[in-house]
C-alpha cells in the first residue's frame, strides 16, 4: 500500500492531519490549484477551511498533481456531441480501487453481495468513470452472478433465483430512467432483501421525477420495503461516493467531507438547513484537486450528512478561467 493510501484510510489519523497534509501537497503540484489559492490570497488556516476549487476547471484546465506522468485512467463527464466535458486524470488505479472498495463497504457487506447493472445510455461514453466503478465492483464477486444486464429485456426470474439460492443479497444499480424502463418491461419482483440503488438521472424521457416519487416507484414495482430503495451519488471528478441507504439523507465515508455554500458569495458557508451549492472534500482525490464547489445544491444536516436538491443553474456558476491559463 503506497504511503497516500495509508495516509488516507487510517482511521485512526484526524481528518484535519491529513487534509492539511493533501492541501500542501495539491498547493505545491498542482498549477492551478495553486493559482486559485493565490488570487484568493490563501494560506492554510486548520480555522479556514482550503477554498473549494469550482468544478467547471475540470472542463477548462488539466487539473492534476503529476502532470509529466501518464495518468492511469481518465474519466470524462457524459454529454451530447459538441458539448464541453469534465476530464478527471486518475495517476493512481489502486487508490481509486481502495477507494471504492472501502467505501461500499462502509455502507454494506460487498462480501455477500451479488451486483446487477442497468446501464442504458452509458455505452456512448466509454470513459464513464460510473461504468468503470460498477465493472470494479462486479469483479468483488467470485460466484461470476455479477454482471452487467442486457438491455431492453426484463429481469429473469430463474437468475433472480439463483441469487436466493445462494444465500447472496442482491444489488440492482441504474439511472432513474433506465430503472423505470425495467419495471415497463414487466420485470419480476425482487427478494425481500434485494437493495436498488439509483445513480441519479431524475429526467426521464417522459418528464423530470422527484425523487420521493421516483423511489415510491421503484419501491412499488420491486416489490421492495421503501427503505430498500437507495441512492448513489458520485461524479467523474470524484474518487469517492456517498450513499443514501433508505431516504434522501446522504452520508460520506470517513476521507471525504461535505459543505454547503453561499453561491452569492462561494467563500461564505451555509449554516446546516439552508440551501446552497454543495461542496465535496474527497481526500482520494490527492493526485488531482481534493477541494470542489460542485454544481449541485442542497442542504447539510448538522451530524454531517447532505441532501442533494438538483442542479443549480449553469449561469449562476463563475468559472475560473482567468486562473487556469496555460503556463
Amino acid at each position: 500500500m503506497t504511503a497516500w493510501k495509508q495516509l488516507i484510510f487510517d482511521e485512526e489519523i484526524d481528518f484535519s492531519k491529513k487534509l492539511e497534509k493533501v492541501y500542501h501537497y495539491q498547493k505545491e503540484n498542482n498549477a492551478v490549484y495553486r493559482r486559485f489559492c493565490d488570487a484568493l490570497s490563501y494560506e492554510f488556516d486548520p480555522d479556514n477551511k482550503p477554498p473549494l476549487l469550482p468544478i467547471q476547471a475540470f472542463k477548462d484546465a488539466v487539473v492534476t498533481c503529476k502532470p509529466r506522468q501518464k495518468p492511469d485512467l481518465v474519466f470524462q463527464s457524459s454529454g451530447t456531441s459538441g458539448m464541453e466535458r469534465s476530464r478527471h486524470l486518475v495517476a493512481d488505479e489502486e487508490l481509486y480501487q481502495e477507494s471504492l472498495r472501502r467505501g461500499f463497504e462502509q455502507f454494506y457487506d460487498l462480501g455477500n453481495a451479488v451486483i446487477w447493472a442497468y446501464t442504458p445510455g452509458y455505452s456512448e461514453n466509454p470513459d464513464s468513470s460510473l461504468l468503470w466503478m460498477l465493472h470494479e465492483l462486479i469483479k468483488e464477486d467470485a460466484s461470476g452472478s455479477s454482471h452487467f444486464l442486457p438491455l431492453d429485456e426484463p429481469l429473469d426470474k430463474e437468475d433472480i433465483k439463483k441469487v436466493t439460492d445462494q444465500g447472496k443479497q442482491l444489488f440492482l444499480f441504474g439511472a432513474a430512467f433506465g430503472l423505470l424502463d425495467l419495471l415497463e418491461m414487466e420485470s419480476p419482483e425482487l427478494p425481500g432483501n434485494s437493495i436498488v440503488i439509483e445513480t441519479g438521472g431524475m429526467k426521464t424521457h417522459r418528464r423530470e421525477l422527484e425523487k420521493e416519487e421516483l423511489h415510491r416507484r421503484l419501491a412499488e414495482g420491486f416489490g421492495l420495503h421503501p427503505n430498500r430503495i437507495h441512492s448513489e451519488y458520485g461524479m467523474c471528478e470524484l474518487l469517492s461516493q456517498a450513499y443514501a441507504t433508505g431516504g434522501q439523507w446522504f452520508q460520506t465515508p470517513p476521507w471525504m467531507e461535505v459543505s454547503v455554500w453561499n453561491p452569492e458569495n462561494p467563500l461564505s458557508e451555509m449554516p446546516p438547513f439552508q440551501e446552497g451549492l454543495i461542496g465535496i472534500t474527497d481526500l482520494a482525490n490527492v493526485h488531482s484537486c481534493s477541494f470542489v464547489l460542485t454544481g449541485d445544491r442542497g442542504v447539510r444536516h448538522k451530524d454531517g450528512r447532505f441532501k442533494v436538491l438538483g442542479r443549480w443553474n449553469p449561469k449562476d456558476l463563475r468559472g475560473c478561467n482567468f486562473l487556469i491559463d496555460e503556463d
